[in-house]
């Protein structure tokens, strides 16, 4: 199932992306590390546009959450799924539509059920071409990884939330985009495990892909309200999208980042600041509380798309 075109003059890289200059490729590597029982995730060992990816093994079945970037990736990771859960019946989702968390799902046509939630499809469709375009101009080593990507839909499409039993093991499958993206998912495991992808990621500035018009589907105000919600099923462990394996503390945190950078960016609309004005005051001071985390090149992007919601509030 391939996405539609992408609109006419849609630019390879977004305005204001972050580069990836001297980055590592986009490698998904090493063995699955067990977390709790049956759930493992394989690392991503903080480089850039490697996710944590989930892999869930009940009695039955497993599940696979995230695929890395493209095929070769989907491949490694599939070939780690397989030996972890032998000839049971594979699974494959994702958090969302982004190239680094889905766009190495062709690996799996055929081996795995491949289930989305009806928007992450659409998101897809939507803007599949348009994303895999700017992540090849992101480096020679991103579009190495990316060559011969086909963007691949899902097997079975669910509205609301979904539940894979797994055999003495149950996946809750959750939409509560938009947020990060239009069309964000969680995975529960066993109400005990959570899955988060990038609604929040461990010392790394929350990603806020705010490129209009190409994309501003990003939802700060509702992505803070998932952060609460996802807070109140108080997981005893935390995977993030990127960065280490955690506690629920990290929900938290990011949350917290989150609701400063709103609340500064209507204080400094409402006193007659810029745009450009207001994100460069909050990159500043954001830098010195958050000064442990990484990727800092965030910050004004997520000023940005709060201080134009400010406008509408």
């Amino acid at each position: 199932m391939c996405p539609t075109e992408h609109p006419p003059g849609t630019p390879n890289t977004a305005p204001g992306a972050p580069g990836l200059t001297g980055a590592p490729p986009p490698v998904v590597a090493g063995e699955p590390v067990q977390v709790a029982d049956g759930v493992f995730v394989i690392p991503d060992r903080r480089v850039e546009l490697v996710p944590n990816v989930g892999i869930v093994v009940g009695d039955e079945a497993a599940l696979v959450i995230d695929t890395g970037l493209g095929p070769r990736n989907g491949a490694y990771v599939l070939e780690q799924a397989r030996r972890l859960a032998g000839d049971r019946r594979l699974y494959l989702t994702v958090t969302h539509f982004h190239p680094e968390h889905g766009f190495g799902a062709q690996a799996f046509k055929g081996a795995a059920t491949i289930v989305y939630n009806r928007g992450q499809r659409d998101e897809l469709r939507r803007k599949g071409r348009a994303y895999l375009d700017m992540f090849r101009g992101l480096g020679a080593s991103v579009a190495a990884e990316l060559e011969g990507v086909e963007l691949t839909g899902p097997d079975l499409v669910h509205d609301g939330e979904a539940e894979l039993d797994l055999g003495g093991r149950l996946a809750r499958l959750r939409p509560v985009g938009p947020a990060h993206t239009a069309s964000d998912q969680v995975v529960l495991v066993d109400d005990r495990v959570l899955f988060g992808g990038d609604l929040f990621e461990t010392r790394i500035f929350p990603i806020t892909p705010y490129f209009p018009p190409h994309d501003a589907d990003v939802d700060g105000a509702r992505w803070i309200g998932v952060l609460d919600r996802l807070s109140g099923l108080g997981p005893e462990i935390v995977v993030p999208g990127h960065g280490e394996v955690t506690g629920a503390s990290l929900i938290t945190e990011v949350r917290d980042y989150l609701a400063y950078v709103r609340d500064e960016a209507g204080r400094l609309r409402a006193a007659g600041l810029s745009a450009g004005e207001a994100a460069a005051q909050i990159d500043r001071e954001a830098r010195d509380r958050w000064d442990t985390w990484e990727r800092p090149e965030w910050i004004a992007l997520t000023a940005r798309s709060f201080y134009e919601a400010a406008a509408t509030a």
